[in-house]
């Protein structure tokens, strides 16, 4: 049987819980915009131009919509960082949270990159959900490591000096 995984401090779970739920109700108000342009509020002005990257061709990745991978993303990591999600003991699900997590931060990047240099526009809240998931990247970096061993403790270093 493998080792319970340890429950990490309170504060990481209602700080990533509430980052998860406001990652998702942005990218779930970014899907309603891009299939009603007509919804999205937002004022275009210089580099802001909200419109311009939810319509640009950037803001669909293989046929999909990037809202809508967006939401999917969120959907997953409101549960995966759910109080029930946390309380699990299956030790994949905590990988899975830490490495979605990841693999979010790099796909933020290249939308910023698109943004930035590509589409010469950023939109602000495209730009909240980047901030969002940065935030619950380094909250999860802080308290992921540790609670999925990936850390030497002390006891572990000082015997392996000694060997």
């Amino acid at each position: 049987m493998s080792e319970p995984v340890p429950r990490v401090a309170r504060w990481a779970e209602l700080v990533t819980f509430t980052l998860s739920l406001v990652g998702l109700g942005l990218s779930g108000y970014l899907t309603i915009t891009h299939f009603a342009p007509q919804a999205l509020v937002c004022t275009d002005s210089g580099l802001i131009n909200c419109a311009k990257v939810t319509s640009s061709p950037q803001s669909v990745v293989f046929g999909v919509p990037v809202a809508i991978l967006g939401l999917a993303n969120y959907s997953l990591m409101a549960a995966l960082n759910s109080p029930w999600g946390w309380r699990s003991g299956w030790r994949f699900l905590h990988v899975t949270r830490f490495a979605l997590s990841v693999f979010a931060m790099g796909f933020v990047l290249w939308l910023v990159y698109a943004e930035l240099l590509v589409i010469g526009n950023i939109c602000l809240y495209c730009t909240a959900v980047h901030v969002t998931t940065f935030a619950l990247l380094v909250v999860l970096t802080v308290v992921a490591p540790a609670q999925l061993g990936w850390t030497a403790t002390p006891s572990s270093e000082s015997a392996a000096q000694t060997h």
